[in-house]
């Protein structure tokens, strides 16, 4: 007698019921997947218990006609598809036709469903995969599932759940993506009664995102859309500053499913490249739409995963459009930004003008004034204080960019004042009179430093001229860098500055580490011609694994400038490298691209392990906290620091600026009511 047999449609359906149904979100999944199809404009779930005991789905779709309400729950019944040909142009969510019968075969399942508006509909109800009952009830148009005591007749399964919020929080992730892949549908989730989400429905989908991930969020989201002769692109990015620990804020929807695919995160994370901090992941929004011939989504039982024809084309193309896209914004964090209400009631400011004048007996007119009540022509207030003058020694700056072809024109600080120390005079901020404060703050204004930003740019572009191509280099340019006057220093690493809309505060180290980054990443554009043979060779030395995998790709290194060798078992001998190689750190940074180049398991990008060496020589190169600058080299810094591509961030992703506003500031101190 054989030994193979047919197994029963009960058996079938409770092993598809293994793959489909892992818990309860993937009820939840298949359910509101079906009321999308069916062209729904409203749908309700309603759970209990992280739905091991109640899932309810309604939705006013078309709803099923009489004649298919018992055939829908036959395994592999469809309406989807008919042919082979249909599973290469698939427009649905649904269409293996194994979610209802997967269901029903490890729950007690009930279904009311009616197709037509006159109120007649049938009700069915299942019972571990057994159909109980069958007959016509009254319903409205659509269709309502409701799964009770799932996975009741599967105790193995039921034993492996996790806690009620673990399950809770799939079905809630889950429900947030069907949300933003479809904003013109009105969703809804309950859980034992409290509302979990709620959607208008209204097609707007920043307002969804605002309502998922809050409002702080939702304000800090750009638009971006871009369209090829394949695909369509829209959705929202998050501004560098608002990031997660983790990709769950990362939401990619493929002709309207959700779906989740490495190619298209890293192309996303790409784009933002230099602008996230290390380990720091964005939010973000993207809609692609396309030829369903161009993606296959029949590779994964649970639909999720898909795979695309031209790959390469779609990643390439989000990437540039995220870069572009942050090209043209300003990209300075804020502090909270209050928001001002109609008819504000604004503090009366006085008008003091401050004039410095050398030392001098006290002036009986200004003790008299300051007795008077001040009234409302009252003569301005004058305050004489004291000015110590010297002629400051001329001082090399604590930091020293490499140089290049042409140094930008330093600005010469005011003849009024002399500025040399690193700690400025009490006096220092009190310099000008407020009439001169005005005119310096006024963006129409004639202002010194302006021309100095403006040449460092000039002179910046030139030097890039000069030098090979490099893909950043094809990158637009960001919007003008504001002009700042420096104020001071704080514990030696964050330099103040001002201008006429605020407040600024610069971490000095992130700001020479771009300057200097942007200048090692064209320099290595063409390494070679600057490299240097060493009188004395670098020794290093690995483990024999490591020193097989070196040996191997020492051509990489060459590619980089670096000229290695072996030098027999496990030692290598450095013989050049580039002259521009911060000076003392020459060892260390050879040995952090050696071991980067370690830690690639698979093919090295030349053109990654070039910008690592950049990131490394820069870091390096730089100047450090609790280093203490003159008035004259934070001028210098920041006009090199407006001369950058991206002066935003550093190239680890770290915010240089934050800025304060004068609204701000005047909310702080209450001057604004």
């Amino acid at each position: 007698m054989g030994k193979i047999q047919l197994l029963s449609e009960h058996i079938a359906n409770q092993i598809a019921a293994g793959e489909v149904v892992e818990r309860p979100s993937s009820v939840v999944k298949e359910l509101v997947e079906n009321s999308v199809d069916a062209e729904s404009t409203r749908i309700d779930v309603t759970i209990e218990e992280g739905g091991l005991q109640l899932i309810r789905v309604s939705d006013n779709g078309t709803g099923m006609a009489l004649e298919d309400c018992e055939l829908a729950f036959q395994r592999h019944a469809t309406s989807k598809i008919a042919t082979s040909k249909d599973l290469f142009s698939i427009r649905t969510l649904g269409f293996r036709g194994e979610a209802l019968p997967s269901i029903a075969s490890v729950s007690r399942l009930e279904c009311v469903t009616s197709s037509t508006s006159d109120g007649l509909g049938r009700k069915i109800s299942i019972e571990g995969g057994t159909i109980r009952t069958v007959e016509e009830t009254a319903a409205s148009r659509g269709t309502e599932v409701t799964v009770r005591d799932l996975f009741y007749n599967t105790p193995a399964r039921l034993k492996y759940m996790k806690t009620i919020q673990t399950e809770l929080g799939h079905i809630s992730d889950y429900m947030y993506r069907l949300a933003l892949a479809h904003p013109g549908i009105a969703f809804s989730l309950k859980h034992n009664g409290n509302m979990l989400l709620q959607t208008l429905g209204n097609g707007d989908l920043l307002q969804v995102i605002a309502g998922i991930y809050g409002t702080a969020i939702g304000k800090q989201m750009l638009p971006l859309q871009v369209d090829s002769l394949d695909y369509t692109i829209t959705g929202f990015v998050a501004k560098p500053e608002m990031t997660r620990a983790n990709r769950g804020g990362i939401s990619t929807i493929v002709n309207g499913r959700y779906v989740r695919n490495f190619a298209l995160n890293q192309a996303l994370l790409q784009g933002y490249h230099t602008l996230l901090p290390i380990n720091r992941f964005p939010v973000a929004v993207l809609q692609i739409g396309m030829d369903p011939a161009l993606v296959d989504v029949n590779v994964h039982p649970s639909k999720l995963e898909v795979r695309f024809s031209k790959e390469a084309e779609l990643t390439a193309l989000i990437e540039a459009e995220v870069k572009r896209l942050f090209g043209r914004q300003v990209l300075i964090p804020t502090g909270s930004k209050p928001s001002a209400p109609k008819g504000a009631y604004i503090q009366e400011q006085l008008d003091l003008m401050r004039t410095i004048e050398p030392l001098a007996a006290p002036n009986p007119s200004v003790a008299k004034a300051m007795e008077t009540p001040m009234e409302t022509d009252a003569p301005r207030i004058q305050i004489k204080e004291s000015v110590t003058s010297y002629k400051p020694e001329p001082q090399k700056p604590v930091f020293d960019p490499p140089a290049r072809t042409a140094e930008p024109k330093s600005w010469s600080p005011p003849a009024e004042v002399q500025r040399h120390t690193a700690t400025p005079s009490p006096s220092y901020s009190n310099r000008t009179s407020s009439s001169q404060a005005a005119s310096s703050y006024s963006p129409a204004a004639a202002n010194p430093r302006q021309v100095s930003i403006q040449q460092q740019r000039r002179t910046n572009e030139a030097f890039m001229d000069l030098l090979p191509s490099h893909e950043e280099s094809d990158q637009p340019k960001l919007p003008a860098f504001p002009s700042l006057e420096p104020i001071g220093q704080m514990h030696g690493t964050y330099l103040i500055a001002q201008n006429g809309d605020g407040l600024y505060l610069i971490d000095q180290h992130a700001a020479h580490e771009r300057i200097n980054y942007e200048y090692y990443y064209e320099r290595f554009g063409n390494p070679a011609e600057a490299s240097q043979e060493l009188l004395v060779p670098i020794t290093l030395e690995f483990t024999p694994s490591e020193a097989g995998i070196l040996a191997d790709r020492l051509s990489l290194f060459e590619q980089a400038g670096v000229f290695m060798e072996a030098f027999g078992g496990n030692t290598f001998l450095v013989r050049a490298h580039p002259h521009w190689f911060p000076s003392g750190e020459e060892k260390s940074i050879v040995e952090e691209m050696c071991e980067w180049v370690l830690s690639e398991k698979k093919a090295v990008d030349i053109a990654k392990l070039r910008e690592k060496a950049a990131i490394m020589c820069s870091c390096k190169a730089s100047i450090k906290a609790n280093q203490g600058l003159s008035v004259l080299e934070m001028e210098t810094l920041i006009d090199r620091l407006a001369g950058c591509r991206n002066p935003y961030t550093c190239p680890h992703g770290r915010p240089i600026v934050v800025s304060f506003t004068t609204y701000e500031l005047e909310k702080m101190f209450k001057r604004v009511m």
